[in-house]
């Protein structure tokens, strides 16, 4: 009788061992399926384009329809911006003024004046370049001086700057700071001025007059114009103001300067009337043509 052969009990187990591993990494190699990607439909409904709103711009309708969606949400932006922040030319208007400040201050009893017409161009609504030409004048017997100081009509100039802070809006109404640069050549008289010896107890009388001097000073104000009727508007500015230098007599000393007021004095204050004159641009053309187009 032939007897089967006999393997090691060793070897019989590790070949079980190798054909368990080989059967599992091939079930796992087989299990292991890539995911499929989940793809929600698109309901015909729902692919439309909504129309623009109400007075959208034909070029950004046109982007719209040409399915270019994001150029024409930028432009649309773009035009909302333009309609919020109006774009102003180069030179919007020439508006003259006249100061009538001082001399309203008279008629309660104020005993010196400057009163002055200015000229100011309003440039993109922001920056305006302005000059003022006055005239001031004085009588005035201080109360605290031994003397009268009659300060002769004379001229005076200022030029200077304002900024609009409302310059995004329409120029009717205007927050605004301002510099100045003023000078004045002018003359005055020093009379009745009373000087009393206490050693003789002896009281003099005497007058200084033709006397001529001459004055720089700047300024820095905040104020605020606002329309009235029309073109014609109002405004106020409350100006600090210093002086450079002025020229000092052998007698006597400027009291008054024409322009600025009492010379130890640092404040002041201008109330005017303006009336705007339209000034047409090529600069103004181009851009109302640019409006025009953005915006039919």
């Amino acid at each position: 009788m032939m007897s089967l052969p006999t393997y090691p009990l060793n070897a019989f187990k590790g070949t079980l061992l190798l054909v368990a591993c080989c059967l599992f990494v091939a079930l796992s190699a087989t299990g292991q399926q890539p995911d499929k990607r989940h793809v929600t439909p698109v309901k015909p409904e729902t692919n439309q384009v909504k129309p623009p709103p109400k007075g959208t711009d034909e070029k950004i309708i046109q982007q719209y329809i040409s399915g270019d969606s994001a150029a024409a949400i930028a432009e649309a932006r773009k035009d909302s911006l333009r309609r919020v922040y109006k774009h102003y030319p180069l030179i919007t208007d020439l508006t003259v003024g006249l100061n009538v400040a001082d001399p309203l201050f008279m008629a309660f009893g104020q005993t010196y004046a400057s009163t002055d017409v200015s000229a100011t161009l309003n440039m993109w609504n922001r920056l305006q370049p302005t000059i003022e030409l006055g005239l001031g004048w004085a009588n005035s017997s201080p109360d605290d001086k031994n003397f009268t100081y009659k300060g002769k009509p004379s001229p005076y100039v200022k030029v200077g700057l304002n900024y609009n802070f409302m310059f995004k809006s329409i120029p009717d109404y205007q927050v605004l700071v301002g510099l100045r640069l003023g000078y004045s050549n002018f003359g005055y008289d020093v009379t009745n001025v009373v000087n009393f010896n206490s050693y003789w107890q002896e009281t003099t009388s005497y007058n200084i007059t033709g006397e001529r001097s001459h004055a720089l000073w700047g300024e820095a104000g905040v104020g605020l114009k606002v329309k009235l009727w029309d073109k014609l508007s109002m405004g106020w500015m409350i100006r600090y103001h210093g002086i450079f230098n002025y020229g000092k007599n052998r007698h006597s000393s400027p009291w008054f300067i024409p322009g600025y007021g009492p010379r130890k004095s640092s404040l002041g204050f201008s109330l005017g009337f303006y009336y705007a004159l339209p000034i047409h641009t090529k600069s103004s053309s181009k851009s109302q043509a640019t409006t025009t187009t953005a915006n039919p």
